[in-house]
C-alpha cells in the first residue's frame, strides 16, 4: 500500500481537498487533529508543554490553543520547541496508523510534511497550491484571526514556491481550477501506481 502525504500553506485548501479523497474510500490521517488531541490527552506531552510554556496554557483542563498560539507564533524558537515536542508523538502514531490500512493508499494530511521530515515515512507527497491572497483571507475568515497573524503564521512556514516544488503531484485549488477533476485524476495515478509497486 502506498503512503501518500497531502500538504500545502495554511489556508490553500487541504482539509477540503482530503475530504474528497475520503468520498472516494481513502484513509486519510488529520496530523494537525491527531497533535491537538494527543497535546489534550496524553499526560507527560501535557506536563512537558506547562513546564516550557506555563500552566495558562490550558485552561478546565484542556488545551488553550490561542493561548499558545500567541506564544509559539511570534518566537521562532518557542515555536521549534513546541515541535520538537509534539512533532515524534504525531510521526509515531501516523505511522500506526498507515500500517493499519488495507486500502490502496492512504494519505496523511499535513501542514509541516518536509519540516517536521514526515516525508521520510511517505512515498509520494502532493501539494495543495493557493495564491497568498486567498490563503489569507481564508484563514481569517476560518480561524477569526488578523491579517498580520495570519502572515505570521505562514512567515513560520516554508515558503510556498519551495514546497510546491518538493511535492511529486500539484492541486490548484485557486477557485478558478476546478478542485474534483484534479483529484479523480491523480486518485486514479495512485491506483495505478499502488498495484504497479
Amino acid at each position: 500500500m502506498l503512503k501518500i502525504g497531502l500538504t500545502g500553506g495554511i489556508g490553500s485548501g487541504k482539509s477540503t481537498v482530503a475530504k474528497v479523497f475520503e468520498v472516494l474510500g481513502i484513509p486519510v490521517y488529520y496530523a494537525d487533529e491527531v497533535a491537538k488531541r494527543l497535546m489534550n490527552e496524553d499526560e507527560s506531552l501535557r506536563e512537558k508543554i506547562k513546564k516550557k510554556f506555563g500552566t495558562a496554557v490550558y485552561s478546565n483542563g484542556l488545551l488553550n490553543k490561542k493561548q499558545l498560539a500567541q506564544i509559539v507564533f511570534t518566537s521562532p524558537e518557542k515555536l521549534a520547541l513546541l515541535n520538537s515536542l509534539v512533532h515524534p508523538l504525531t510521526l509515531e502514531d501516523a505511522e500506526r496508523w498507515m500500517n493499519e490500512q488495507s486500502a490502496n493508499y492512504c494519505i496523511k494530511e499535513a501542514a509541516l510534511i518536509f519540516e517536521s521530515a514526515a516525508h521520510e515515512q511517505i512515498d509520494y507527497v502532493i501539494g495543495i497550491s493557493a495564491p497568498t491572497a486567498l490563503r489569507i483571507q481564508r484563514t481569517m475568515q476560518r480561524d477569526g484571526i488578523t491579517k498580520e497573524e495570519v502572515i505570521a503564521r505562514m512567515d513560520t512556514q516554508l515558503d510556498e514556491t519551495i514546497k510546491m516544488k518538493l511535492c511529486n503531484f500539484v492541486i490548484v485549488n485557486d477557485e478558478q481550477n476546478l478542485i474534483l477533476p484534479q483529484v479523480l485524476a491523480l486518485h486514479n495515478q495512485l491506483i495505478t501506481l499502488s498495484k504497479n509497486n
